[in-house]
């Protein structure tokens, strides 16, 4: 069904998907890679990490992992 849409402002939009009224299909487009080692995400207020000897490959001998740009 067709919708009105009203005034709207954008101010920013980093990686999301905007969909106004009816979709039928949607297809946000991105890869990425993290690498870190041991004890790097950690959230919260309070930690208490003990990792000892940590080494963290970010060797990628694949050439590609996830195609973006064929999906259409």
């Amino acid at each position: 069904m067709p919708s009105i849409v009203g005034p709207i402002k954008i101010n920013s939009v980093d990686g999301g998907v905007i969909n106004f009224g009816d979709s039928f299909y949607l297809s946000p487009k991105s890869a990425s890679k993290t690498a870190a080692g041991s004890g790097s995400f950690n959230t919260g207020d309070f930690h208490s990490v003990n990792s000892g000897i940590s080494a963290t490959n970010s060797i990628d001998p694949d050439a590609v992992d996830q195609v973006v740009s064929g999906n259409a």
